[in-house]
């Protein structure tokens, strides 16, 4: 299940945003959305975890905390 995380403080790092999702299950991969002119994150990235029950759990738990100064919003990816 891929998984949108939102309001990320832009010094947030990859590894800090996979750290929070791991205790609740595998992350299969983990990007921030960086800005090709400045090299800074967007403030926003994608997060994939190949089990749902525990994508969900992710979602439940880490929806809402606040992470480096920023509330961060999780939630379910659109398909496009």
């Amino acid at each position: 299940m891929k998984l949108l995380v939102r309001n990320l403080a832009r010094t947030t790092t990859q590894d800090e945003v996979q750290s929070l999702f791991e205790p609740f299950g595998s992350v299969q991969s983990c990007t921030l959305v960086i800005d090709s002119s400045t090299g800074e994150s967007k403030g926003f990235g994608f997060v994939e975890m190949p089990k749902p029950g525990e994508a969900k759990a992710a979602v439940k738990n880490l929806n809402g905390l606040e992470v480096a100064g920023n509330k961060i919003r999780v939630k379910k990816a659109e398909d496009k």
